[in-house]
């Protein structure tokens, strides 16, 4: 048997905003147990016979962690659909999964283990059994262990489910017991959770609930109407409340448009607003130095540090009117409770790590940490974290031998990484050659012929493609899990609603199988799904007092279950006490210097955006979020590929009208490292000198058959290791004029 992947079909671009799905009428109370049913189940009579629905959350990398039902007959789920009894889901889904079932459902989705029959990244592979597929893993595995020691073999996962079990667990104990090369996941959000563990101590946040309060809501650098889609409520009853709502981004985004003010900047210069911000709250002494006095440390030399960055030199280099600015930091400072908002496009850039640590400063200059509905909103998954050894078991292993960059994934395997190098590649939960910057690299390390990759994959994704054995997976529906949201304060149990489709397996199942067949007898690597999330729940529970009652046949019966803050207080560093050494927070943080990074905040230019920034015919390009894909997932199903559109090309008039440019022609975007073909979108939304190419289109669905990542860069930024995606100078030609040679790509580069 022979499977291709399928060709490219683009479609129009018909995207427009979807938040609401209304539920059935009739099933509220579902998420309790009805007499009769399984855990997690209740039956329900229907015109064709007798249904369940079951209850499960959504795995995927969003805040919101929905809780659904699945309604299935027989072994068929027939309807997805939102919890109306869950307090934050409220009964709608976001556009990405309302139509889930066509994913689980898709026809080309991989159902039986697969062997490469033709050349790498051809997508022609043999159907084999799963005794073959495993016995030729583990086979190549212990040559590999062999030669080369277990460091050879690099596991390469990330955010296509974000389960403790499914991902977290199979992140760790199979690697930990092989002595397998470790994986740096800083793809994301390293430089914040470097920043937020040195200067706050943990990422705490509030309850989303709690912003309905809010009377100054500042979101910096994000796009929740796509992103954290069921925070867009609670921004709107803020308003009504008679709070406003200001958005800051380089685009005049959907979150942008309902806001009361949008203040565009210039990419790259958040810090530099921020510190602009801190110099008129200073200047104007609306600074509050009896909190400053009692609950930080170094704020008086951040007011030196601020000093520098006036008005006037912070509008030329952010763009932002002065004016705006001082107008800006009066409000900030000034209306309580006011909250600051961001998320993790705001730290893809060179200085990322600098821009978040300016960010967090702002709340304690102006008092606005352990207040109500003030202070800082960007995650809450520190609230409770599990424990690590349960987790992994790394006591009962060697230590990791070495830690690779994800960033630098294809830099690894074109000979960066050696003594040894990577022999072997084992990706799950991601799509690298898709989402992964500097794409062309990448797929040149996957085109060696002593590279053995193998792919647990749903799809025959970009990277499936270069793939020597590719393995089934399960959806969401077809295991179990359970899930810890980084946007509210529940855990939320996923039942396994109908049997997985063809041959496929998950995450954990293929770990146990992996194991048996390397001859690793740890009970800890045979233990089932519900074992292990029991076993991580006990240990976790023994030092977090917000897990107090909550076990697993409690999840198992009620599917949502809220932290029990009895103990704790709801409100994230209460009475100005921070998690960190001394108590405080660190306004100057020495702990900074062991990173290489200065011990107060500050600015700093992009080189390669500023080497090409005034330069004839460069635009600095950001690849923000789709809004009907989650990065790469959801970007092969029928429905939202047409709603999403043509992979396209967001320029401002004037830079289409100089390059001839029109609405809906086809561009070649180039830089060093790269180039794709993209349909260009003329539009106000992005202003001169800055493009915008939302990221997640499959290459094999795109005009050049590489996405925009064929253009960014794979350079780390300055701390915590994190991606620079942003930091990306590019020209844009008509497809039409790609015979004549652009001007000098001699643009600063990694």
């Amino acid at each position: 048997m022979t499977m291709n992947a399928p060709s490219p079909s683009p479609s129009p671009n018909r995207g427009r905003v979807e938040h609401v799905d209304s539920p059935a009428p009739g099933i509220g109370g579902c998420s309790s147990l009805t007499e009769g049913g399984r855990e997690g189940e209740s039956p329900r009579s229907g015109g064709e016979g007798a249904t369940r629905l079951v209850m499960g959350a959504c795995p995927h990398d969003c805040p919101d962690t929905c809780a659904v039902l699945t309604e299935v007959q027989g072994d068929r789920a027939v309807r997805f659909f939102a919890n109306p009894d869950h307090p934050i889901t409220n009964g709608w889904l976001c556009a990405k999964v309302r139509p889930y079932l066509d994913r689980v459902y898709h026809p080309d989705r991989v159902l039986y283990p697969l062997r490469r029959t033709g050349p790498k990244g051809s997508g022609q592979f043999e159907r084999i059994s799963w005794d073959e597929a495993r016995d030729e893993i583990a086979g190549r595995w212990q040559a590999i262990i062999a030669e080369h020691t277990a460091a050879a073999i690099l596991p390469y996962s990330y955010s296509g489910t974000l389960g403790l079990v499914q991902t977290i667990v199979c992140n760790e104990r199979l690697w930990n017991r092989m002595g397998a090369s470790g994986l740096l996941r800083s793809i994301c959000d390293a430089a914040a959770s470097t920043a937020i563990a040195e200067m706050i101590g943990a990422k705490h946040s509030p309850d989303p609930r709690d912003l309905v309060d809010s009377k100054l809501i500042l979101v910096w650098g994000h796009n929740p109407a796509s992103t954290n889609p069921h925070i867009m409520p609670i921004l709107r009853q803020a308003q009504r409340n008679g709070g406003r709502v200001i958005v800051i981004d380089p685009r005049r985004t959907l979150t942008a448009r309902s806001a009361d003010l949008f203040i565009q900047i210039r990419p790259g210069t958040d810090a530099a607003l921020a510190l602009g911000m801190m110099h008129v709250i200073f200047d104007e002494g609306l600074h509050d130095e009896p909190w400053l006095e009692a609950h930080s440390i170094g704020w008086r030399e951040l007011r030196d540090r601020a000093a520098k960055y006036d008005p006037v030199t912070v509008a030329a280099i952010t763009g932002v009117p002065a004016q705006q600015i001082v107008e800006l930091a009066r409000d900030y400072a000034t209306t309580k409770p006011s909250i600051l908002k961001f998320a993790d496009g705001i730290q893809r850039h060179i200085n990322g790590g600098q821009t978040v640590r300016a960010l967090l400063a702002l709340p304690a200059i102006t008092g606005h940490y352990g207040t109500h509905a003030g202070g800082l909103y960007y995650s809450q998954s520190g609230w409770v974290v599990f424990d690590e050894e349960a987790v992994g078991h790394a006591s009962d292993c060697s230590p990791v031998p070495r830690i690779v960059n994800m960033n630098r994934l294809g830099a690894a395997l074109t000979g960066e990484v050696s003594d040894p190098p990577i022999k072997s590649l084992y990706v799950f939960c991601a799509n690298p050659v898709t989402s992964s910057p500097n794409a062309p690299k990448t797929i040149e390390g996957l085109l060696r012929d002593d590279l053995f990759t193998v792919v647990h994959e749903l799809f025959l994704t970009d990277t499936a493609r270069y793939a020597d054995i590719v393995l089934p997976a399960t959806t969401q529906l077809e295991q179990v899990d359970l899930h810890r949201p980084y946007g509210h304060l529940h855990l939320q149990y996923n039942h396994q609603a109908i049997p997985p489709q063809g041959e496929a397996k998950s995450n954990w199942d293929v770990t146990r199988l992996l194991a048996e067949r390397l001859g690793y007898d740890d009970p800890w690597l045979h233990q089932t799904t519900e074992e292990v999330i029991e076993e991580v729940l006990d240990a976790t529970r023994a030092t977090s007092p917000l897990l107090k009652d909550i076990t697993l046949d409690r999840l198992q019966r009620e599917g949502t279950v809220a932290y029990d803050f009895s103990e704790v207080s709801p409100i994230p560093f209460a009475g100005g006490v921070f998690p960190t050494p001394t108590g405080k927070i660190a306004l100057r943080c020495d702990a900074m210097r062991a990173h290489g990074v200065d011990p107060l905040p500050d600015y700093a230019p992009e080189a390669e955006v500023e080497s090409a920034r005034g330069r004839d015919g460069w635009l600095t390009l950001l690849s923000g979020a789709a809004h009907h894909f989650t990065s790469s997932s959801m970007a092969n199903v029928p429905v939202l590929r047409r709603k999403e559109g043509q992979p396209h090309i967001e320029l401002n008039p004037a830079d289409a009208s100089a390059r001839g440019i029109a609405d809906g022609d086809l561009v070649r975007v180039e830089n060093l490292r790269g180039h794709c073909l993209l349909y260009a979108k003329v539009t106000t939304d992005v202003a001169p000198g800055v493009a915008v190419a939302p990221k997640g289109q499959w290459g094999q669905f795109s005009p050049g058959g590489i996405n925009v990542n064929a253009l960014t860069s794979d350079a780390v930024a300055d701390l915590g290791g994190q991606s620079t995606f942003h930091t990306n100078a590019v020209l844009v030609s008509p497809v039409a004029r790609e015979a004549e040679q652009p001007a000098s790509l001699a643009v600063a580069s990694d």
